[in-house]
């Protein structure tokens, strides 16, 4: 064993004596079936802390020659695999985390030469019998090991983008950079299995890849590894029954990750939990924000305050819960070049601040702890009459339950004055000035938008989640230039309540409407029973 070539199995070992493991070791079965073909370069790009490296850790365990792993994957998924015996401990494995090069260099040349020397090390101390051509050439010598040997390698690179994220200005490190990765890995029959991991996908220069011999899954294109990189519901599920947690609250608070299989019967949509954070939630018993501890909220503040046309538009509607259109396309996969708002979002997305759906082609804030991540940065900025409205929400909720229906219409008036950015011009955009007021309601409410019920859909429902059950529902109509009394009718004919026709206790009947001419909103509220037939 080297330090880089069959490390061992340390780190899967303490990945399974963890208090919480969740297996995700059927990812080798999707490894096995492309090694030594045309698709074995492979690029998983997530955010951090969904678990990237502990599937290097994995895959070092299972195919490194150096050590008997078997007892370690006894009883695991990997087990069932057909090609599971047939490559258990079979290959030279180099396993790199490229931060740590760059932690100990200089600059991206020194980080490069470190890493050749190292390698080198291990290698030729390790086959001693092979005559190498040229000891100080990296490439040399894994050609005459292979030569010799006849066993082409597994290369696993972790942080495979850390320098694009720490030299984010230096164009030409960055090349220098991708042209060694090409030269080692492209065209090399050394290589049986090439996998990286970072948080972006690769770079693009123009149109094009200089790493394009590699099948990437990322967050806006996970393809069939979606569910091996973060939790799936049903493993959620599993862990909140084990702990003793709300599974509702727990999906309120880490999930929201979409990610969309396409398949040649369709398409396969899964939503995927943030698994730093429910591991964190399960183990302390208490929700909370843990997966973005990892990295301050200044890293979100950089991108939101940019100068981007609409981008802070974009921002408040999301906060009010609305999904934006964005197009991926243009996005260089790196966190400088920003030709529109669309490239921000989409590098938002990798970093795991927003979520994406391939099909409809727009992206919003996934779940309850990420919010609060935009509010904590939103603090900071000069978003002033943003920050009222969030923090005056927690009084407007409370208006709410009082049935002060003057209140009510005053806090949505304040709301529509101080957020003028937002085009005020239909039902649609009073829906978001309503949901930005109330946007403390979050905290209590599973909040959903044109839920189908009776007759037609109920513009906003306000559903307590099982914890908050001593809080009343709420069926909301809104009006854009029209009787608000007439709303609450709409609401009983429609039979809109019939959207929570499982919740049982007090329920709240509210409409709001918008008088163009007054510029003015108005707000009725009926209290009614409603117990379950």
């Amino acid at each position: 064993m080297g330090s880089y070539l069959n490390p061992g199995s340390k780190g899967f070992r303490e990945s399974l004596n963890s208090a919480i493991y969740v297996d995700k070791t059927a990812l080798i079965e999707k490894t096995n079936a492309v090694l030594d073909t045309r698709q074995k370069f492979l690029c998983v790009s997530r955010p951090r802390r969904f678990g990237k490296s502990m599937s290097a850790d994995m895959l070092s365990a299972y195919y490194g020659r150096e050590e008997d792993s078997s007892p370690l994957f006894d009883g695991l998924l990997a087990g069932r695999g057909e090609s599971y015996g047939q490559h258990l401990n079979q290959y030279d494995v180099l396993k790199i985390n490229m931060q740590e090069f760059m932690s100990m260099a200089k600059n991206a040349e020194d980080m490069l030469g470190k890493l050749c020397r190292y390698l080198i090390f291990d290698l030729t101390e390790h086959f001693r019998e092979v005559r190498f051509r040229d000891e100080d050439n990296l490439i040399q010598v894994m050609k005459d090991i292979f030569y010799h040997t006849k066993r082409p390698f597994v290369i696993l690179i972790d942080e495979w983008d850390c320098l694009f994220r720490e030299y984010r200005q230096d164009q030409e490190a960055q090349r220098q950079y991708l042209n060694f990765l090409r030269a080692w890995l492209k065209d090399q029959e050394y290589v049986a299995l090439a996998y990286m991991t970072g948080i972006l996908p690769v770079k693009k220069y123009g149109t094009h890849s200089a790493l394009n011999m590699f099948t990437e899954y990322s967050m806006t294109d996970p393809g069939d590894l979606a569910e091996y990189f973060g939790f799936t519901e049903q493993e959620v599920r599993e862990l909140c029954l084990k702990y003793g947690m709300s599974f509702e609250e727990t999906k309120a608070w880490y999930d929201g990750y979409q990610m969309v299989t396409h398949t040649r019967d369709g398409d396969i949509c899964r939503f995927m939990y943030g698994p730093k954070s429910v591991v964190e939630a399960m183990l302390r018993h208490k929700f909370g924000t843990y997966w973005n501890q990892t990295e301050t909220y200044e890293a979100l503040k950089i991108y939101i305050q940019m100068d981007m046309d609409g981008l802070k538009d974009a921002v408040i509607r999301m906060l009010a819960g609305e999904r934006i259109p964005v197009h991926t396309g243009t996005f260089s996969n790196d966190m400088t070049t920003f030709a529109s708002k669309d490239d921000v979002l989409t590098l938002l997305v990798h970093l795991g601040y927003l979520t994406y759906d391939s099909i409809q082609e727009n992206v919003w804030i996934p779940n309850k702890e990420v919010s609060q991540e935009y509010v904590n940065a939103i603090r900071t900025m000069d978003w002033h009459e943003v920050i009222r409205s969030v923090e005056a929400s927690r009084k407007l909720l409370e208006a709410l339950w009082a049935m002060d229906q003057e209140a009510v219409a005053e806090g949505i008036d304040r709301a529509h004055r101080e957020i003028s950015i937002l085009q005020y011009n239909d039902e649609n955009s009073l829906c978001c000035t309503v949901n930005l007021a109330f946007y403390f309601a979050r905290e209590y409410y599973t909040i959903i938008r044109e839920l189908p019920s009776g007759k037609g859909f109920a513009d906003i429902c306000f559903i307590p989640r099982r914890l908050h059950m001593d809080k009343p529902a709420v069926v909301m109509e809104l009006k854009w230039d029209k009787n608000v009394s007439g709303a609450i009718a709409q609401i009983k004919e429609r039979k809109y309540v019939d959207a929570l026709k499982d919740y049982q206790g007090n329920l709240l009947l509210a409409a709001v409407n918008y008088d163009k001419k007054t510029k003015k909103h108005t707000c009725v509220i009926e209290k009614v029973q409603k117990d379950v037939s």
